[in-house]
């Protein structure tokens, strides 16, 4: 009787253990806190990257939505279509390094990327393709402002308000 209750004891303990393990590797996944992913990137939209089955989304830009249009020198065009352009140029044939800080309200991994050890995040905004999300690309959407580049060459409404009025 007493080695039946002690095999029950280290199968119990050895239960415990399994669901610790699986517990932890399912926060891994859930949480991607400081993961770091790499590999070619296939773009989705001007802000959000799928590298193997993982989907990304840059952290701290907004891009224009892909049905959204935008306005330069009287004429409507797709800047969505157009941002979405300018990061495959950016990413094509390179291999993209992230570093994941946690997740988006849509489950999407986001990250700060870079590719050749450059933000891609900051050339977006600095090329005028996206808007500093909060404060972490501001000095880069000035100097784009300021130089009227991309959407900044003409009329634009920013990503979350589109979204807003639109979606």
């Amino acid at each position: 009787m007493r080695r039946s209750g002690h095999r029950s004891r280290s199968s119990g303990i050895a239960s415990v253990l399994v669901a610790l393990v699986l517990a932890g590797g399912a926060g891994l996944v859930l949480k991607p806190s400081g993961r770091s992913l790499e590999g070619r990137a296939q773009v989705t939209d001007g802000d959000t990257i799928r590298i193997g089955e993982s989907r990304i989304r840059l952290k701290g830009i907004d891009a224009p939505e892909m049905e959204q249009r935008c306005s330069r020198a009287g004429r409507s065009y797709a800047c969505g279509e157009t941002a979405r352009r300018v990061l495959i140029d950016l990413v094509s044939g390179e291999t993209v390094r992230c570093r994941a800080t946690g997740r988006d309200r849509y489950q999407r991994v986001l990250a700060r990327c870079t590719v050749n050890g450059r933000d891609i995040g900051a050339r977006m905004v600095e090329g005028g393709w996206a808007v500093s999300y909060g404060r972490d690309y501001e000095p880069e959407e000035t100097r784009a402002r300021s130089r009227s580049a991309g959407l900044w060459e003409g009329d634009f409404e920013r990503p979350q308000a589109w979204r807003r009025e639109n979606m």
